[in-house]
């Protein structure tokens, strides 16, 4: 059976580090017979602006319900983004905050705090790319974009993280060392189909 991904490029620039390891995941996937869908954020439309969680939210756009579709289709998903300010891009977590909702992702019990995962069965990975060097980010930031996409995101919906990868210094690596980290994300792409 074909391995459904669903590949989200988290980065609000169209062309960008975030986009060529996508591309070289997307690559390795497809190579290894995984039926893939993408979607890019620059390319998606929907207002950022976010009010909270109520019966007063606005609907969703078209963008952000085919979002919502390409995560129930599949059964893996890749989320690739840079590491701002010890988190993903604004815009990328609009996405989340309007997308990834009660009744989609997670639904809380009535009563207590216990919620349902709405998206067990699926697995996911991670990339992130980041000036910090992983390493630093790691002892002395304690690996904040990790952790929150790992148990905050995708743990919370039931979403089975497989690999949390951060590739960094991106400001100090040479060519070679980008080389390194496509070769990578197309060889993740390959172990996820």
């Amino acid at each position: 059976m074909k391995k459904k991904i669903f590949i989200w490029v988290a980065h609000p620039r169209a062309k960008s580090l975030c986009g060529k390891l996508a591309d070289a995941y997307q690559e390795g996937a497809k190579g290894k017979g995984g039926q893939v869908r993408r979607m890019d954020l620059a390319n998606m439309v929907f207002d950022p602006h976010f009010d909270g969680y109520g019966p007063d939210a606005p609907a969703l756009e078209p963008d952000l319900l085919e979002w919502q579709e390409n995560v129930a289709w599949a059964d893996h998903l890749l989320i690739v983004h840079p590491y701002w300010w010890g988190a993903m891009p604004t815009t990328a977590k609009a996405v989340l905050d309007r997308a990834l909702t009660s009744g989609f992702g997670y639904k809380y019990h009535s009563r207590g705090m216990g919620w349902d995962k709405l998206l067990t069965g699926r697995t996911a990975d991670a990339l992130i790319t980041s000036d910090t060097p992983p390493l630093i980010d790691t002892f002395i930031y304690r690996k904040p974009a990790r952790r929150v996409i790992r148990n905050q995101v995708l743990g919370f919906c039931g979403i089975k993280a497989r690999n949390v990868v951060q590739f960094g210094s991106v400001k100090l690596a040479d060519a070679a060392k980008i080389t390194g980290w496509i070769t990578k994300a197309h060889e993740m792409g390959r172990s996820a189909a």
